[in-house]
């Protein structure tokens, strides 16, 4: 079992590495608004590992075929989700509050809740959990509360990847100037809202060639 746990504390660290919509979110909010803020917008994609690792081993086989049968539909609705999120970033500044003499407004729902609609956006990461749970070869043919720290292991994972990200970047805030803080915030924006666009284009294609 305590290989297992420490399998599951790799898969999280592992399924939160790609620098993906979430990434770049957790990024945006470190550079703007601090550690604590960046580090609670994390703990909302870890929600969403999470929820993906106890589908890996409860539900495999279902969660799969969900996933084919609906993928152009959340591709639709988590298109333009993400989209908005990205120009938002991209075209307000982030860094009025640190002008203002405020470096860190601390943590918000909104930070958590805007994580948990962008990792839900891209229903691939949920493939990406089912092959690090097969690569790591856990042994996630259990029942009840066994499967427990498993999960949690995925989740602890999860978790001390984001804390280190965050923690990170609003160390570099300190020392980089204003100016190149919007920018970077604002090519963090343009990247999520091209990867919001690529989905609803995705999603569009996926609709329009299944009624062909």
């Amino acid at each position: 079992m305590i290989v297992d746990v420490l399998k599951a504390f790799a898969i999280g660290i592992c399924a939160s590495a790609p620098l993906g919509p979430a990434a770049i979110l957790v990024l945006q909010k470190s550079l703007s608004y601090g550690h604590r803020a960046g580090f609670y917008t994390g703990l909302g994609a870890t929600t969403i590992d999470t929820t993906y690792a106890t589908l890996s081993i409860f539900a495999l086989a279902w969660t799969q075929d969900f996933i084919n049968t609906y993928e152009y539909t959340i591709y639709l609705i988590g298109g333009p989700i993400v989209a908005l999120l990205g120009a938002s970033m991209a075209f307000k500044d982030p860094f009025r509050k640190l002008k203002n003499g405020n470096p860190s407004r601390g943590a918000s729902i909104k930070d958590y809740a805007e994580a948990v609609l962008t990792a839900l956006s891209n229903p691939g990461a949920a493939f990406v959990m089912f092959a690090l749970f097969a690569f790591f070869n856990v042994n996630a043919g259990r029942s009840g509360f066994s499967v427990l720290p498993i999960i949690l292991g995925v989740a602890a994972g999860s978790m001390a990847y984001w804390f280190t990200f965050s923690y990170i970047f609003s160390k570099i805030r300190n020392v980089i100037k204003m100016s190149a803080l919007v920018w970077l915030s604002r090519i963090a924006g343009i990247i999520v809202m091209i990867i919001g666009i690529a989905l609803l284009g995705e999603g569009t294609f996926q609709l329009f060639f299944n009624k062909v």
